[in-house]
Parts: structure tokens; C-alpha cells; sequence
């Protein structure tokens, strides 16, 4: 196990060194002047003059592999560098973003995998088929929608004609509670299919028969051996679904105007402010690296056999 973790932490080196590499290229292609930006936002009249001392403050007037290793010096030293707009270092913005996003990607995925569970039993246990069809047939539906059109009706509706929750912001308590179920409306269908698909998997396996045969309820069977020989087929997806959930913040971030890394890097990239988009890119492959090799020692944990692979 300590051998495969560290094949799989030298591993992810080159791939965040490729992953920057490209960000920062791909980002200097951008046709707008982040240095007439900067000014613009400053009030600046954008003159020449002024655009070529900018240019030069940000150090955008010196060649492009010379950036590239002078920025990814000061990442492995966790400097990030200044933002072009807010003139603050990147890190702090993005630490003091982090928790807001983290708290509402939680409350989402506790929502949706409490959702996701009771649904797919109520599916496996029900005897009469129209049900299960009609609760998946609902969750698809809503997956369906866009959840930017779901937000805006969940605020006019709960918050503007019932007045049960804020509309946006953190401060008040129950904030976190639309945007939150906005999101898990994406999940639920996502993990309910999952697991309903690997319980129904199961269900069909030997096993099941002799435990009925030896008496077990339906309730008995599907707590003690089908839940547990399911989840290792669900883990994987449903781990990775985690940082996807924490990328895809962006837009209910916005609308709820909920202070995450997801609103900052809209205004980031409204602002063509480069160092805090590529540190946000950079956080999002580390996560989706991290929750990768976190999920796959969970699943050798609880499946032996992978141990010897």
C-alpha cells in the first residue's frame, strides 16, 4: 500500500507540471491585454506609455519561457504571485474563497448521497414497477433542466414569495441551503443510477438466493451483504464526482452570490486577471489528482483482491 502511494505521489508531478504548462500557455493566448485591463480597473487612462509600464510591472514584457519558469519557481514555493486586478496575493484570495466553496460542495454531496440511497432503495424494495419508473423518471427530469433556470426559480419561489431562505450571501443562517439543493438536483439522478445499477448488479448474484433460502428478509439481505459488495463499484464515480462537484460551483456561485473560488474565478477571468485563473486551474487538476488516488486506496482498502495488481 505505502509503495502504491508512492508511485501514484511521483506520478502526479509530471502531470501538474504538463497541467501548468498549459494553462499558462493556453492563457497567454488570450487577445486582450491584461496590463490595459489592470489599468482600466485602476481608472487609468489606457495610454501607450501607461500600457508599456504596466506591461512591464507585470512582468508581460519579457519572453514567454522566461515567465513560464519564473511563475512555476514561485508556485513550488507556494507564491502565486499578485492579482493583476485586486493587487493582493493569489493565495490569500483563494484561501479565504476555499472554505465557503468546500462547505457548500459538502452540504450538496451529503444532500445528494442521502437522496441517491434512499431513493435506490425505495426502487429495489418497492414491488410494483410504476414506482421505481416514476422516481427515476422525476430525478432524470431534473437532471434535465438547466440548474442556472432551477436557481433562479428556487429563489423566486422560496425565498421571494415563501421567505424561508436568504436569497444570497453567507452571513444569514439556512443561505447555504438553495444553492446547495440547486446542486444536488445534478447529483441525485447521477448517484441514484450508480446505485441502483450496482445493487441491482448484485441482487442477481448467488449469494442473494441463499440468503433468502436461509430466511433473510429483503431488508437483511440488501443492508448485509448488497450494500457492502456495491460499494466499491460506486466508490470510484462517486469519489471523483467531489472535486467535479467543487469545480462546478462557478455558476450557482454567482447567482446565489455565494463567496467560493467559483465567483472569484469568474471575476477573474472577467477581469482577464491571468495568475488567479491559472492558481484556480491549478487547485482544480491538484483536486481531481487527489481525490483520484485518495479513492483508488479506499477501494483497494475495501476490496483485497486489488492488492495484488
Amino acid at each position: 500500500m505505502k509503495r502504491y502511494l508512492m508511485q501514484r505521489l511521483l506520478m502526479m508531478i509530471p502531470l501538474m507540471l504538463m497541467i501548468s504548462f498549459i494553462a499558462f500557455f493556453m492563457l497567454n493566448l488570450v487577445p486582450s491585454d491584461p496590463a490595459e485591463v489592470a489599468l482600466r480597473v485602476s481608472n487609468i487612462v489606457p495610454t501607450d506609455e501607461a500600457i508599456a509600464l504596466m506591461r512591464h510591472e507585470l512582468g508581460l514584457d519579457k519572453p514567454f519561457l522566461l515567465r513560464y519558469l519564473s511563475w512555476l519557481w514561485q508556485v513550488l514555493h507556494l507564491d502565486f504571485g499578485q492579482s493583476f486586478v485586486l493587487r493582493t496575493p493569489v493565495l490569500g484570495e483563494l484561501a479565504a474563497a476555499l472554505p465557503a466553496t468546500l462547505y457548500l460542495a459538502f452540504v450538496t454531496f451529503v444532500i445528494s448521497l442521502v437522496c441517491a440511497f434512499s431513493l435506490a432503495l425505495i426502487c429495489l424494495m418497492t414491488k410494483t414497477p410504476w414506482i421505481d419508473q416514476l422516481v427515476r423518471g422525476v430525478i432524470f427530469l431534473l437532471m434535465a433542466l438547466p440548474n442556472y433556470w432551477l436557481a433562479l426559480l428556487f429563489i423566486w419561489f422560496f425565498a421571494v414569495q415563501l421567505d424561508l431562505f436568504p436569497v444570497s450571501g453567507l452571513q444569514e443562517s439556512g443561505a447555504v441551503f438553495l444553492p446547495a439543493i440547486t446542486l444536488s438536483l445534478s447529483y441525485i439522478g447521477l448517484y441514484l443510477r450508480l446505485i441502483r445499477g450496482a445493487m441491482l448488479t448484485q441482487m442477481q448474484q448467488p449469494y442473494v438466493f441463499y440468503a433468502k433460502a436461509r430466511g433473510l428478509s429483503s431488508w437483511q439481505i440488501i443492508r448485509r451483504h448488497v450494500l457492502r459488495n456495491a460499494l466499491p463499484t460506486t466508490l470510484v464515480s462517486i469519489g471523483m464526482s467531489i472535486p467535479a462537484l467543487i469545480a462546478g460551483t462557478v455558476v450557482i456561485e454567482n447567482i446565489f452570490a455565494w463567496p467560493g473560488i467559483g465567483r472569484l474565478c469568474i471575476s477573474a477571468i472577467m477581469g482577464r486577471d491571468l495568475p488567479m485563473i491559472q492558481a484556480y486551474i491549478l487547485l482544480i487538476a491538484l483536486l481531481f489528482l487527489v481525490f483520484n488516488c485518495l479513492i483508488d486506496l479506499l477501494q483497494m482498502k475495501l476490496d483485497p483482491r486489488l492488492r495484488h495488481h
